[in-house]
């Protein structure tokens, strides 16, 4: 018997890697060199499409933290990372090819790995963990969808989130409109006209990231996930009339109905975080801090997740996942990478670091793990695996996912550290508890 882990990119390979250094055998499905995916172009493993960047390498920050977690439960892809770093200021980039053929190697070279190159049509019996990245095939995508229904997004059209405590709740206020709900559903950041027209004129001319071919949307789609820019380009009106009407509403600073309306919606149950409704955008990130800042309530916000709009595969993971990422109705099916909708090369491997080693439990008949939540990847994990998440969209490392410190130092550098220092304690002290 075997485990099958099915897709060679990051998150796959780690997977199997984990399994293998247990001694359990696996077969690593991937349809390279046979079929690619319009993004993919080399015939290696673990191949890196659009960046090379593991972004920030310091402890005390979100990707930073990840990154040593990872370290810590002897990750394959962050020991060739750190082999072939390249200069990149406070970022971990990587040299793309030694990266690729390092991992290459490792995978190929270890004997309880076979390396299938195959589509995989449907998903096999046994334990299996499907790892087939942002740009599943269609396929693949179709054995998904029958099995789980409704459950399978192809476009990622994502608003931005902020943290609660980086709004300015002297001018924004909590409210439903009409009075509707618990009274305290969404922050309301209201404008005038003056800063409505200033807002406007530099949402339209703000700068657009490029698209690639691959994610050139059906008009369909595009139609219902539209860019907030784009709506606004169709009149002077639109969003007010859209995502940002004013209806229902009454300022408590002013007495009156605003202007204009953006509402915030929590993004997670303990409420740390907020997604700007209705604002999808292509706008490049740089420009998102300039331009969203301008509004009343947001000019010093903190983002946790700035907007994205791309192709990309992913489930209604708070649906379908348990935290140790296994299915809620099959205990031998695992998902993992950026189909389970987490964002960023080390994230999707580090959900298959973790699938990798619950696999192995499940296969030698032991209790799986979910990683404290006080880590990075234990309260990513729950975030992708918790039922309150309304609107699910991927997500990227951010602190936002953590729990709060109970002493908050004011200071963002030092409460970046409080945070990466009470992670790191308590995963050493887990790794110690679980054996891993």
């Amino acid at each position: 018997m075997c485990i099958n882990v099915i897709g060679g990119g990051l998150a796959g390979c780690e997977a199997a890697y984990q399994i293998a250094k247990r001694n359990i055998n696996v077969n690593l499905y991937d349809m390279k060199p046979m079929k690619k995916s319009p993004a993919h172009h080399s015939d290696k493993l673990c191949e890196l499409v659009c960046s090379n960047s593991f972004k920030a390498a310091r402890v005390e920050s979100a990707a930073g933290l990840l990154k040593q977690e990872m370290r810590m439960l002897d990750s394959l892809l962050m020991r060739c990372a750190d082999k072939c770093s390249v200069s990149a200021g406070g970022a971990l980039a990587v040299d793309r090819e030694i990266f690729s053929q390092l991992v290459n190697d490792e995978i190929n070279s270890n004997e309880k790995i076979s390396v299938i190159s195959e589509e995989v049509t449907k998903i096999p019996n046994g334990i299996t963990i499907v790892a087939s990245g942002p740009l599943t095939s269609d396929s693949l995508s179709n054995a998904i969808s029958s099995r789980f229904g409704d459950s399978l997004s192809f476009f990622d059209a994502a608003a931005p989130i902020v943290m609660f405590d980086s709004i300015d709740m002297s001018k924004a206020f909590f409210a439903s409109r009409y009075g509707k709900g618990d009274g305290d559903d969404y922050i309301n950041c209201p404008m005038n006209k003056e800063e409505y027209d200033r807002f406007y004129d530099a949402l339209v001319t703000a700068e657009r990231a490029p698209v690639h071919d691959f994610d050139v949307m059906n008009p369909k789609v595009y139609e219902g996930c539209m860019p907030i820019e784009v709506m606004a380009q169709r009149g002077h009106d639109t969003i007010r009339f859209g995502p940002m009407k004013p209806v229902g509403l009454t300022d408590p600073h002013t007495g009156h109905r605003p202007w204009a309306v953006l509402q915030l919606r929590r993004e997670s149950s303990a409420g740390q975080m907020y997604n700007l409704v209705g604002f999808q955008t292509n706008l490049k990130f740089y420009e998102q801090k300039r331009v969203f800042s301008m509004i009343p309530g947001l000019e010093n916000a903190e983002f946790a997740r700035f907007g994205v709009m791309h192709r990309n595969t992913f489930i209604n993971s708070p649906q379908l996942l348990n935290s140790d990422y296994s299915v809620r109705n099959d205990k031998n099916l695992f998902f993992a990478g950026q189909i389970i909708g987490v964002e960023g090369y080390m994230e999707s491997a580090s959900s298959g670091l973790m699938a990798g080693i619950n696999a192995v439990l499940r296969y030698i008949g032991k209790d799986t793990v979910t990683l404290p939540e006080t880590t990075m990847i234990g309260s990513l994990s729950r975030y992708i695996s918790d039922e309150s998440v309304d609107k699910f969209q991927p997500m990227g490392a951010n602190l936002g996912v953590l729990p709060p410190l109970y002493e908050r130092p004011r200071d963002k550098r030092e409460r970046a550290k409080a945070y990466a220092d009470r992670a790191i304690e308590s995963l050493s002290d887990f790794i110690k508890e679980k054996d891993l």
